[in-house]
């Protein structure tokens, strides 16, 4: 099968993952360029390409060009529409692109946010306290709302995998190295069970990796 196009990302990178496990699913091949953070981004030929400079980027074999990486998945599971990756009907779809954007907005987002905080990513250098605990009850809220939405569905949307499915994972697996740790894992027993599970596909097992969870969520260190 000649591959429907070239990706530029970590295989690391969440976003990369959305893409490579939409492919697996879809049944459908993907080129991985080399990629050296830093080096390749900053080459006058992919800036020429991608004049935004990040990962992950997306060029088709008729020369279409995307970035952002639930966009990429989605563009990818959408060639491959018996999949179910983008669910049956217009009412299935509309759920998965709810999923999607409340996992990066409603989770992700804070995750994002409490690393910037706790590395000293932010300008200032300065670490708030209160910042931190605001954007973890936040972050907590959103947990417990999906928490209950999975207590009787073993997917999100339909009975299979769907790219909702496989956005959630990553941005859980993404949540479980920085805010969640062993304590606050056990809080949802059932976010994590649907981690298992999707990331635990042998389709795109490799694809997510090790776990590589936190014991205890990150903080700054005492000394700072």
């Amino acid at each position: 099968m000649a591959p429907i196009g070239s990706l530029w990302g970590v295989p690391r990178q969440r976003q990369t993952k959305y893409i490579l496990s939409a492919a697996a699913i879809a049944g459908l091949e993907v080129d991985q360029k080399p990629f050296e953070f830093g080096v390749t981004n900053k080459s006058p030929e992919f800036v020429d390409k991608f004049p935004l400079a990040k990962i992950p980027t997306f060029e088709g074999e008729d020369g279409f060009v995307l970035l952002e990486g639930a966009s990429i998945a989605r563009y990818v599971a959408s060639l491959a529409p018996e999949s179910g990756l983008l669910g049956n009907n217009i009412k299935e779809a509309a759920l998965i692109d709810q999923w999607i954007h409340f996992a990066e907005h409603e989770i992700n987002g804070y995750t994002d946010l409490v690393w910037q905080l706790v590395e000293r990513f932010f300008q200032e250098k300065a670490y708030s306290e209160s910042i931190h605990k605001t954007v973890f009850e936040r972050q907590e809220r959103s947990l417990k709302f999906l928490e209950q939405n999975l207590k009787l569905r073993e997917f999100l949307v339909t009975d299979e995998i769907t790219l909702a499915d496989i956005v959630l994972a990553g941005v859980i697996q993404r949540a479980a190295r920085v805010t969640l740790g062993v304590a606050e894992r056990a809080l949802y027993p059932n976010v994590f069970a649907h981690y298992a599970r999707v990331a635990g596909d042998p389709r795109i097992k490799d694809i997510f990796g090790a776990a590589d969870f936190v014991e205890v969520p990150v903080a700054p260190k005492k000394d700072e």
